[in-house]
């Protein structure tokens, strides 16, 4: 279920974030900029290299390696995972940096220098939906982490001081025997 749940749930996101930015790519200019929301929202065509607010843009190569390294080690975390949380979370987090290493890939003329299509203009940065679904991932790590959901199951797994069983039973409770 949850490797199901990861799968659509990146398509789906994969999927908005690519459409949108297809669209961009097709109707926007990098000189005229489209209101949305006037004063807060704008539309607009910027290629991106460098990360968030084009920091280390000369460095293109380098995110992209980062990338690769996180996406891969989200695949990894969400097998190792049996919470259905973190494996939405995960999904979320892998699907937000595999759109915008899309971009560096497909978009690159040397290695993995490519541009990240951005278009949602807030004033002060510009954007593209793989960065919401990157905030929306973080966040929601980060609350997770504080609310203390466990990433796996901790009833089952082995502690160093053999208490096992007393773990085991705090969480399906006392037992009749």
């Amino acid at each position: 279920m949850r490797v199901a749940v990861f799968a659509c749930v990146t398509v789906v996101a994969l999927g908005i974030d690519q459409v949108t930015k297809a669209l961009a790519l097709a109707k926007l200019s990098t000189l005229d900029s489209v209101p949305v929301i006037p004063g807060i929202l704008s539309l607009r065509l910027l290629r991106n290299p460098g990360a968030s607010l084009g920091l280390a843009s000369g460095y293109t190569w380098v995110i992209s390696l980062v990338a690769i390294v996180a996406c891969l080690a989200m695949i990894v975390m969400v097998i190792r995972t049996s919470s259905m949380v973190w494996t939405l979370l995960l999904a979320l987090a892998f699907s937000g940096a595999m759109g915008n290493l899309i971009d560096r890939i497909v978009y690159a003329q040397g290695f993995l220098d490519g541009k990240v299509v951005d278009f949602l203009d807030y004033g002060w940065s510009v954007g593209n939906v793989a960065d919401i679904i990157l905030m929306v991932a973080g966040v929601g790590i980060v609350l997770a982490l504080f609310k203390g959901i466990p990433f796996g199951d901790e009833a089952a797994a082995p502690h160093e001081d053999g208490q096992e069983a007393a773990v085991a039973e705090q969480a399906v409770g006392p037992s009749d025997s």
